[in-house]
């Protein structure tokens, strides 16, 4: 019994409520010869800048589970901090809690991090993104001074610990606070190779493409969110052999508002428009293939920095987008004179305001 695509009207917003009411119908009454699939057809889009994107600063030292390019899924490790053992045999003679802040330059060329007790505390006001200034009190006793003009991109609770070899020097660990090895205390004599602190693992928060900067003493891990869209919103489409029957238990579907008709039949969608639906060629078997859509949210006219290649370091204006390609081309001024160059989305960054 051969079957035919049409296409089911129904309320923008509901479109998955009435997918799943007519396959519980199809199921239910064994109508699996009559209708066969329902789907609601969608898109992937990964956006490019602002809030479409999750970052996350990791050291130099971290071990990178991800590469640039590769899509990850939310809670899946993306890079790890190492295990932390004692060099030498002694005896532990300071445990504190402390601040690490890290200042970076504004060409990101320069940076520098700073140990702050915890009992001290930080200049109020002072969090992640914060720009500062050369000579500006980054501690609240004022003893601490910014020596860059620059932005914090990192600030975390870290613990230091100090041990005193048998031969009377000392070796200064700082650790991630939450994978410090709490059995340690002070007074405590420790053998080499004892653990200071586990593996502290980065999980991604949302599920996207990764694309990875390094930066002197630290890498940023940038991931595009994933986001699902509609491209047909307020209609579904359903693959059945079609008898006034079918048409029944199809219309009286909750939030079904009609079938896509002409003089009051349904129409069925030709072949080469659901293949192109589904995402076939008319060579290739009946199976969806999903594709991860790259949307350049930048558009033409924004001013944006350049972060690689030759030209890193300029900043221009945008005059053409190419999401296909990936690709922006942007006019810098090169002696004088404005040149477009074509980059990469990856070689962009918006100016902040």
């Amino acid at each position: 019994m051969k079957k035919s695509w049409y296409i089911v009207q129904t309320y923008s917003g509901l479109e998955q409520t009435v997918k799943e009411a007519i396959e519980q119908k199809r199921d239910l009454f064994k109508l699996n010869d009559f209708i066969g699939r329902v789907i609601v057809p969608e898109e992937k889009v990964v956006g490019v800048k602002g809030k479409k994107i999750e970052k996350y600063r990791v050291p130099s030292t971290a071990k990178l589970h991800v590469s640039s390019g590769d899509a990850v899924s939310k809670g899946q490790a993306i890079a790890e901090l190492p295990e932390v053992h004692v060099k030498h045999d002694g005896k532990v003679i300071e445990l504190r809690n402390m601040r690490k802040l890290v200042i970076e330059s504004v060409d990101r060329k320069n940076s520098r991090t700073y140990y702050i007790p915890s009992s001290t505390g930080i200049e109020t006001g002072i969090r992640l993104g914060s720009r500062l200034r050369e000579g500006m009190p980054i501690s609240k006793d004022k003893t601490i001074l910014c020596e860059i003009d620059g932005k914090v991109v990192q600030n975390e609770r870290i613990k230091k610990i100090v041990i005193e070899n048998v031969d009377g020097q000392e070796d200064t660990y700082f650790v991630p606070f939450e994978t410090f090895d709490k059995s340690i205390r002070v007074n405590q004599k420790v053998k080499a190779g004892t653990l200071l602190a586990d593996k502290k693992i980065f999980t991604a928060n949302t599920d996207g493409i990764v694309e990875i900067d390094t930066y002197g003493a630290y890498r940023e891990i940038k991931i595009s969110k994933v986001t699902t869209r509609r491209l047909f919103p307020g209609y579904v489409f359903v693959e059945m052999y079609m008898t006034e029957e079918m048409w029944e238990v199809v219309r009286s579907t909750e939030h079904v508002i009609n079938f896509v008709s002409n003089a009051g039949q349904p129409i069925p969608v030709k072949k080469r428009e659901i293949n192109a639906i589904l995402g076939l060629s008319t060579s290739q078997k009946p199976e969806k293939i999903e594709e991860v859509k790259i949307e350049i949210d930048i558009p033409v006219g924004e001013h944006v920095k350049i972060k690689k290649g030759p030209f890193e370091g300029f900043t221009g204006v945008v005059q053409e987008v190419k999401p296909e390609k990936k690709e922006l081309v942007v006019t810098v001024t090169i002696f004088g004179r404005e040149t477009p160059v074509v980059l990469h989305v990856s070689e962009i960054e918006k100016i902040e305001e």
